[in-house]
This record gives structure tokens, C-alpha cells and sequence, in this order.
């Protein structure tokens, strides 16, 4: 079956094609989705878009392109989902009187500064609603993007409010070009995570995914570039691949690392028990085995020597007031 869905997944790209992205609204009804994952530190997420044109290849997110009626191939790469609404939705759901202003984390799923968030502002119209009424937010992106909305993030961060966690997967520009094709260059990242230190702004630095024998080795060089960028904390996830990302990664292997693929494989059931992938809490962030633990291992001591191996202090809620019911008046209740 595995073997179906890659040859399937191989017809579908076009050779020397440069696709477009198309653009589509999301009608969702909600913003503020509820978290029910026991090893996730946060309890609530805003996703601005579905599908990302990142078009990482890895991506956990793709599968659920499927469930409207697409591919998790190129489709969730090119064609995206913008709740154009998002801001108008948050506006409501912070109104209501069972919202207390617990920390919310943009994005659970895919990435708010994207290449269309530069038009389209979705994730900056969100921002400039939590800035009003003071409401804490996580952000997680690989995107120079974020640095567009410093205005914002410095008001947030003025009420402890925001923190900001960039995701590094690699300081090779060839590895991340096929891996991370039109996400910032890693250059650009660690230039991000400057100038979000530079301005008093809480980072933390994401190593994820590990990747077997393509990005494992630069644990040590990936944590001291954070660092020295002044990142104050690190986490790392071992590569997931749930659904059918697992024939698109093992075909993306093949084309662009052949003479690893058959390594890569091997090394990613052993962290699997043999599988290519295990859902189970805690071990889907970790993986198992001798291998899983080497990269805890190397993980821990190199925090540990540049210092990101510090608790992250709690993101504080205590600023957050209701919205005004609407922009021009003040609320009498």
C-alpha cells in the first residue's frame, strides 16, 4: 500500500512546472480551537490558513488537506485556506464571559506567517485584537515574517504577554531548500530570533524536526547558533509521520539523499519499534529506543552548555479585559 501511494504521489508532481498558489476562504464558524493532546504545553490554538506554501516536506498537518477533498501532497502546498474572518471571529470569542484569557498558540498546524500572511494579514489583524484586550499569545513559525509585526509584539511583551519560539531545522541552505522550500532561509531565522531578543522579546528555539541521518549531526551547531542569536530556551521533536506522510517522505528521501534512504528508513523504525510511526502520547514527540535516546542525550548536554536548558517562565494572563462590543463604543457591562 505504502508502495502505491508513493508511485501515486511521483505521477502527481509535474517536472520544471512552478505552480501558483490558489487561494480559497475558509467559512469556519470558530477561531479559538480547544487542545486535548497530554503532551502539548498549551490548551488552546488560532490557525489562520490550512495548508501552507512552506511545503515542508515533513509537515504532520498535510493529511488533513484530505479531509477536504484534496491531496496532502502539492494541493496542501498550493492551495490554502484563509480564514479571512479570523480576527472578527477572535473579536467574539474573547467576548464571551466563559473566556478567561488563557494563553492561546498560533499556530497549532500551520505556519501564521506564511507567504500570503504578507498580503492577506490575517495573523497581524489577530495580533492588534489580543493587543487590545491584552490576551497572551505563543508564536511558532520558521518565517522572517514575524519581524513585520514587531509594532505588535513589543506591546504584548510590554504586558509579559507573548513569546516567541522560531523553528531551526538546519544551518545547511541546500538541505533546507529541499526541505523547507519556500520557508526562510535558516540565515534569516537566526537574523529573526536577533532582532526579536534585541527588542526584549522572550525566544525559544524549536530543533524540529530531528530528522534520521539528515539533521540529527547538527543538534550541537543548531543550538549554539540559537543561542549566540539569543534564543533563551530549546525543544526538539523527532519526526513524525502519521497517515500518508510517510510515502511522501520516503519518496522526497529517495530523490534527494538516494545513496541515505535505505539508512534513513531503518533508523526511523527503530525509533518506532519498528514502525514508521507510533501515535502514542509522548512517544510521538520522542520516539523509543536506543537511538531516541541518543538524541535526548546530545540534546540535553548541548542545552544544557548554551544555556537553554532554563525552565521558560509562564506566559502572564493577568493583563487580559474583554473587547469593547464593538470598535466606536465603550462596553456598559
Amino acid at each position: 500500500m505504502l508502495g502505491e501511494e508513493r508511485d501515486r504521489l511521483l505521477e502527481e508532481m509535474p517536472q520544471g512546472v512552478q505552480l501558483k498558489t490558489q487561494v480559497f476562504h475558509d467559512d469556519t464558524k470558530t477561531i479559538i480551537n480547544p487542545v486535548d493532546s497530554e503532551d502539548l504545553s498549551f490548551a488552546w490554538t488560532i490557525n489562520p490558513y490550512r495548508g501552507c506554501e512552506h511545503g515542508c516536506i515533513y509537515c504532520y498537518a498535510r493529511p488533513g488537506h484530505e479531509y477536504l477533498g484534496l491531496s496532502s501532497g502539492l494541493d496542501f502546498e498550493t492551495k490554502i485556506y484563509a480564514k479571512h474572518n479570523a480576527a472578527e471571529l477572535l473579536r467574539k470569542e474573547l467576548a464571551r464571559p466563559t473566556w478567561t484569557g488563557e494563553p492561546i498558540m498560533m499556530s497549532g498546524v500551520t505556519d501564521p506567517y506564511q507567504p500570503i500572511e504578507q498580503d492577506l494579514e490575517i495573523t497581524r489583524e489577530c495580533l492588534k485584537v489580543m493587543v487590545e484586550c491584552g490576551q497572551a499569545v505563543s508564536i511558532i513559525t520558521k518565517s522572517k515574517l514575524v519581524l513585520r509585526d514587531m509594532d505588535l509584539l513589543v506591546k504584548l511583551n510590554a504586558l509579559g504577554a507573548v513569546k516567541v519560539a522560531v523553528s531551526l531545522t538546519t544551518l545547511d541552505l541546500k538541505v533546507a531548500q529541499v526541505m523547507e522550500p519556500r520557508a526562510s532561509s535558516p540565515a534569516a531565522r537566526l537574523e529573526a530570533m536577533r532582532e526579536l531578543s534585541r527588542a526584549g522579546i522572550p525566544v525559544a528555539v524549536m530543533t524540529a524536526p530531528i530528522v534520521p541521518n539528515i539533521n540529527d549531526h547538527e543538534i550541537p551547531a543548531l543550538l549554539e547558533a540559537a543561542a549566540g542569536a539569543g534564543a533563551t530556551s530549546a525543544g526538539y521533536v523527532l519526526l513524525r509521520l502519521p497517515h500518508q506522510i510517510k510515502a511522501i517522505f520516503l519518496e522526497w528521501v529517495e530523490r534527494n539523499f538516494p545513496g541515505r534512504a535505505a539508512h534513513v528508513e531503518n533508523l526511523i523504525r527503530e525509533t518506532r519499534n519498528g514502525e514508521m510511526y507510533n501515535s502514542a502520547w509522548f512517544t510521538r514527540q520522542r520516539g523509543q529506543g536506543a537511538y531516541a535516546d541518543q538524541i535526548a542525550a546530545t540534546f540535553k548536554v548541548f542545552a544544557r552548555r548554551y544555556g537553554l536548558d532554563k525552565p521558560r517562565a509562564a506566559i502572564d494572563t493577568r493583563a487580559f479585559v474583554r473587547p469593547r462590543r464593538d470598535r466606536g463604543q465603550m462596553d456598559l457591562f
